[in-house]
């Protein structure tokens, strides 16, 4: 019984917290389909969409280029959370719970997340390198009409939350 308290106790909040990062804005989807927040439709910094990938007219050379770099990024990306899968399941599935562990297990992900950001900005560099000066310029065109967009969304979104705060 107690077993199945700390489990639950562990559990839900990863779930609940799973479940508020998917809610977001219905009326945005990304390019697969799914659905995406406003902040991540508004996050700052220059990303190689697909979407934007076609506003660009890239050479059929420099698309598989990008179609490579992406390819590999999502294996590593699969085999780092597979192993997270692995390590998770282990503390949890475990016959008593290892609140050392878990401690160590935590710390080690918040170290992590520096280290992601790193390699994130690394590949977007790889996939920007590709494109040429004037595909460049296009970009930072269309990345600033898209910011101008968000900026112009975000005052009407503010004033809301400021109202629901009793501000």
């Amino acid at each position: 019984m107690v077993k199945k308290v700390i489990l639950a106790a562990v559990v839900l909040p990863i779930a609940l917290g799973t479940a508020s990062a998917f809610a977001g804005n219905k009326d945005s989807q990304n390019d697969k389909g799914h659905k995406s927040s406003f902040m991540e439709q508004c996050s700052p910094g220059l990303h190689l969409t697909p979407r934007l990938m076609k506003k660009l007219d890239l050479t059929d050379a420099q698309e598989n280029q990008l179609k490579e770099l992406r390819k590999a990024d999502r294996a590593e990306r699969k085999a780092k959370m597979d192993e997270h899968v692995q390590h998770m399941n282990a503390l949890l599935l475990a016959d008593k719970f290892d609140k050392a562990q878990a401690m160590t297990m935590v710390k080690e992900e918040q170290k992590d997340r520096v280290s992601r950001q790193v390699d994130r900005l690394e590949k977007d560099f790889k996939m920007l390198s590709v494109l040429t000066p004037a595909q460049k310029t296009k970009l930072l065109e269309i990345d600033k009409k898209h910011q101008q967009k968000c900026a112009k969304e975000m005052k009407p979104r503010m004033g809301k939350e400021h109202k629901e705060k009793g501000e």
